[in-house]
């Protein structure tokens, strides 16, 4: 068999047929990235498991091998309920499946660490592997449920089926040989401590440039941020590269939204009056934007007749008014630092000091939001408003007196 021959026997489990014409350029680097990742995961499983093993009594004789199948059954047992409760986030696996995918890899190196940690803890053994196989189900939950819409983005036509099976070959290759080489390293009694920070680093560190890699066409709510952000400063709307590099991609659940699209009227105002006093601003439109100071926060509330194109010209109403907010927070502080008297420091404004800011932004959305969606079009992004999450509250009609 010659060299040929054997390339492209390697080739037909690696890679699609009619590469690289079958699949988008950024293929590659997702692709490199996801193998490396597979590669520290199949070593650290050669750990985790040897650590329960040795902490269920297996390898010391600890227990009966009774009472080791009831335990390691009901940790498996544990795992699967987790599976199950974590399949109730829905459409979220679709429009922030960057986002999950990725805390789905934060989740599945936590489990591991706690797999790790039994060694220090056996007579804990259950609960902790109870605990770390719920943390790791629920990571595989994000694993399987967001992977069928990234290999889409880089099927061309309908390849999407070769290039699943490809992705997933190259990844079990990599487990293979992480696998391997971990069983060999393994042998050398290293230490617990300095392998997990090794072998941790390596998959999320390789996890994050899978997933920063990967080029999708949808606004969802991370990346609609960044486009409108462009627009607003440039005119410019961002390709598709650009803005999904961009893209943030791990939101911590205590992180600060700044905007909210579909909120409550109660969380959206301080007091009747400022509702009162813009409501005349969108007597045409289907939506109301507003500022709450104390909370810090842009607010889209969407009206009870409100179509998918009012929804997402709320939110980019909501970007708008954030624009105006950040700068003129900007420039009190400029002035705070500039004037000493104490009273103008400790000013508190309220909802009717943003009064201006709210028609300036009409004004603004009312002139540009057609040239951006002209733009976003020209560069192939896809709007929709169910990728930004919108809650479900609708003004029906009824306002405070």
């Amino acid at each position: 068999m010659g060299l040929q021959e054997i390339m492209s026997f390697i080739r037909s489990y690696v890679v699609p047929e009619g590469f690289p014409d079958s699949v988008t350029p950024s293929y590659v680097p997702y692709m490199t990235w996801r193998a490396l990742k597979h590669f520290f995961g199949g070593a650290m499983g050669v750990f985790t498991t040897r650590t329960l093993l040795n902490s269920v009594g297996v390898a010391q004789s600890r227990a009966t091998s009774g009472a080791v199948a009831i335990n390691w059954i009901l940790k498996d047992g544990a795992g699967r309920v987790g599976k199950m409760l974590f399949a109730r986030q829905g459409k979220k696996f679709d429009y922030d499946l960057k986002q999950l995918r990725f805390s789905g890899d934060l989740l599945m190196e936590l489990g591991a660490g706690i797999e790790l940690a039994t060694a220090a803890f056996p007579q804990l053994f259950l609960p902790m592997a109870c605990i770390a196989n719920v943390v790791k189900n629920v990571a595989a939950v994000t694993s399987t449920s967001t992977r069928t819409p990234i290999y889409k983005a880089y099927a061309k036509g309908e390849n999407i089926g070769d290039v699943t099976a490809k992705g997933e070959s190259v990844g079990n290759i990599a487990d293979l040989l992480g696998t391997g080489l971990s069983i060999l390293i393994s042998k050398r009694n290293p230490s617990l401590v300095t392998s997990f920070a090794f072998l941790s680093c390596g998959y999320l560190l390789s996890s994050y440039h899978e997933v920063r890699s990967v080029v999708l066409n949808t606004l969802n709510t991370a990346r609609f941020t960044v486009a409108v952000d462009s627009f607003i400063k440039s005119g410019h709307v961002p390709s598709l590269k650009e803005g999904n590099s961009q893209e943030t991609i791990f939101n911590p659940p205590w992180r600060h939204q700044p905007v909210a699209i579909g909120s409550r009227f109660g969380e959206a105002f301080q007091e009747p009056a400022s509702f009162v006093a813009i409501r005349p601003l969108f007597e045409d439109e289907r939506y109301i934007v507003t500022y709450n100071p104390t909370k810090d926060k842009v607010y889209a509330l969407l009206k009870d007749q409100a179509k998918p194109d009012d929804i997402l010209k709320a939110a980019f109403h909501a970007h708008v008014l954030l624009h105006f907010i950040n700068a003129s927070h900007a420039n009190l502080n400029a002035r705070k630092r500039m004037n000493s008297n104490r009273s103008y420091q400790n000013a508190n404004p309220l909802n009717m000091d943003f009064i201006p800011h709210i028609a300036e932004s009409c004004k603004i959305v009312t002139s540009s939001y057609g040239v951006f969606k002209k733009k976003a079009r020209e560069q192939g992004w896809i709007m929709s408003e169910s990728l930004l999450n919108p809650g479900r509250a609708r003004l029906c009609g009824i306002v405070p007196q």
